[in-house]
């Protein structure tokens, strides 16, 4: 099968072959989240992490989580547990559920990768 666009502009099509060789993946994740992943910790801040914005960066430096590595202490002290981690960002820091589990893949990937 060959799949075809139309480009208002243009009366030229573009045909690509249905079986692509690249691949998709659907649950692809920010750049944030992957530049935290593939460099040291060292001192980022807080906000380095996916799902960490202005807002929950507040919130968590108020609670004494001003570096990365000290939510990272947080995820590990709660056995790196999906639930209990995104419970945990819920109730202290209001986080969302998305933002939440951001962060939690966030923090999951870096310590499959270096831990």
């Amino acid at each position: 099968q060959r799949a075809h666009l139309d480009f208002p502009s243009s009366t030229t099509r573009l045909h690509v072959p249905f079986h692509a060789p690249f691949h998709v993946d659907m649950a692809s994740t920010s750049a944030k989240h992957d530049a935290f992943v593939h460099e040291p910790m060292g001192d980022k801040p807080v906000d380095a992490i996916a799902g960490i914005g202005p807002v929950a960066k507040g919130k968590l430096e108020g609670l004494g989580y001003t570096n990365a590595y000290n939510l990272l202490g947080q995820f590990l002290v709660l056995d790196k547990d999906e639930e209990m981690f995104i419970g945990y960002m819920k109730d202290s820091v209001a986080s969302n559920t998305k933002n939440a589990g951001d962060a939690y893949r966030c923090l999951k990937s870096w310590c499959d990768r270096n831990l």
